[in-house]
């Protein structure tokens, strides 16, 4: 007689697991309403809304999968074998990006971006500011000319980008 295994849920489910869960369906349901309201491009046959549908729908289904698995029992059993929770790190990242989000619109695209590269780089570790503002700025850019002046996708103008 073959030995089969059966998979039960068990009785009590992890109530963190199932809440962020049900928080990335809930970002991808409002990611997809939020597409809705793009308006199409009249010249291209893939427009905005390609990669913002993209989005939504990698988010709900990611989400979905997660809510099976806080159902079945969590994945937070897991934790164990990564060790502590980094949370010098975890504010470090969260910092700058309410440093961008507060800044972009007073000092442009190019400066609060290379902020935040440089609070995400400390984040992981990095204690060499010089470095990590040379290689933000370099990216940051990169990533204005391309959007802003080839694409022609207006993402910030502050003082770097009128230099431009």
């Amino acid at each position: 007689m073959p030995d089969t295994q059966t998979v039960t849920a068990p009785s009590s489910m992890p109530k963190g697991d199932l809440a962020i869960a049900v928080g990335v369906v809930a970002m991808g349901l409002i990611a997809a309403w939020q597409t809705t309201l793009i308006q199409d491009s009249a010249y291209a046959q893939v427009g905005p809304r390609a990669f913002a549908w993209a989005t939504s729908c990698m988010l709900i289904v990611m989400g979905l999968f997660l809510v099976k698995d806080a159902v079945m029992g969590g994945w937070s059993h897991g934790i164990e074998e990564f060790g502590e929770v980094d949370w010098h790190g975890g504010l470090w990242m969260v910092g700058g990006l309410v440093v961008n989000v507060a800044l972009i619109e007073f000092i442009g695209f190019i400066l609060a971006s290379s902020l935040l590269f440089i609070f995400a780089a400390r984040a992981f570790g990095s204690l060499s500011l010089a470095r990590d503002a040379g290689i933000g700025l370099a990216l940051t850019i990169t990533a204005y000319v391309g959007f802003d002046r080839i694409l022609g996708y207006k993402i910030g103008t502050g003082w770097v980008e009128s230099l431009i």
